[in-house]
C-alpha cells in the first residue's frame, strides 16, 4: 500500500477556483498590519458607479472594519476568487 497519503481535499478539487484556498494580500489603514485573507472574508459591493463599489473586510489585528473602493479589475479578481457579492440597487 505504501506511505501515499491525499492531503485532505486535494483529490476532488475541481478545474474551477476553489474559494477556501483563494487568499488575497490586504493591509489595514489603522494599524498598517499586512496579512492574507481568505475569500469568505471578504464582501464586495457592487453599485451603480465606481463611487458606490467596495470590498470590506474586519482587520484581524486590530478589529477594524475596512472599506476600500474597488475598481474593475478589484472586482474582477474578488468575484474570480469567490468572495460574496452583494449588488446594490439604485432607487430608479
Amino acid at each position: 500500500m505504501g506511505n501515499m497519503s491525499v492531503v485532505s481535499g486535494v483529490s476532488d478539487v475541481p478545474t474551477v477556483v476553489v474559494p477556501d484556498s483563494v487568499r488575497f494580500k490586504v493591509a489595514c489603514p489603522d494599524c498598517r498590519a499586512r496579512f492574507e485573507l481568505a475569500a469568505a472574508e471578504f464582501r464586495l459591493a457592487i453599485g451603480a458607479s465606481s463611487r458606490t463599489t467596495f470590498y470590506s473586510f474586519t482587520c484581524p489585528a486590530c478589529s477594524v472594519s475596512v472599506r476600500r473602493p474597488a475598481g474593475e479589475r478589484i472586482v474582477e479578481l474578488l468575484t474570480g476568487g469567490g468572495v460574496r457579492t452583494l449588488r446594490l440597487h439604485t432607487g430608479a
